[in-house]
């Protein structure tokens, strides 16, 4: 009798456990989308215009700050421990691989997908701990109003499960000199050789 006690406290037990490890997994995944297995999908959306707030606390207006710049913009929270700093790393390797780029206008733009947390001081001190030259690369925040126009403009769903954890569509896009989306990478992985290649091949040709 004791030991028919013991196998199903046992039973009862992996059952418990199998089930919260997969609502925390579950919890922890980013959106899928139905083009995300594409990997890399060609583009010809207008940017979206919008003002939000960089890491130094100054009104970013993307139309401005963007101009005449290839532009690669991608979708990161700062409390996140699965993929953004992969993103962000990723793009630290690219800001390190363009500076040696002295032909390509370009910039970086990180947006948060969790207001309530990162506040321009936690995205800069986030951004630091990558090396990043804001230069040519701004960490963006602001009202959770505008910025789901802006994850609505650019098409990332967002899913907040709880404070610093948050679910959205894994996107990093490419815009080129005249502010048109011209690729868009889909998914938590993209080969950084490849990206590079995209971005100069965007470049405006000289005359």
């Amino acid at each position: 009798m004791r030991l028919k006690l013991k196998n199903s406290c046992l039973v009862t037990l992996l059952v418990f456990t199998v089930g919260w490890f997969a609502r925390s997994v579950t919890a922890h995944e980013p959106i899928k989308t139905k083009t995300e297995a594409s990997r890399r999908v060609t583009s010809n959306a207008k940017m979206p215009s919008f003002t939000l707030i960089d890491q130094e606390g100054n009104p970013f207006d993307a139309d401005i700050k963007l101009r005449g710049k290839i532009v690669a913009v991608n979708f990161i929270y700062t409390t996140c421990s699965d993929v953004c700093p992969l993103f962000t790393v990723e793009f630290a390797r690219l800001q390190q691989a363009l500076r040696t780029q002295t032909q390509l206008n370009s910039f970086l733009v990180s947006i948060t997908t969790d207001p309530e947390i990162d506040s321009p001081k936690v995205l800069k001190a986030y951004a630091q701990r990558f090396g990043t030259d804001f230069h040519n690369w701004a960490f963006l925040t602001g009202d959770e109003s505008r910025l789901k126009d802006v994850w609505k403009g650019f098409g990332v769903q967002v899913i907040r499960r709880g404070r610093g954890l948050v679910q959205h569509t894994n996107l990093t896009t490419l815009i080129d000199a005249h502010g048109t989306r011209r690729i868009n990478f889909l998914g938590p992985q993209w080969q950084f050789s490849d990206f590079l290649k995209d971005m100069r091949a965007l470049s405006p040709r000289p005359p």
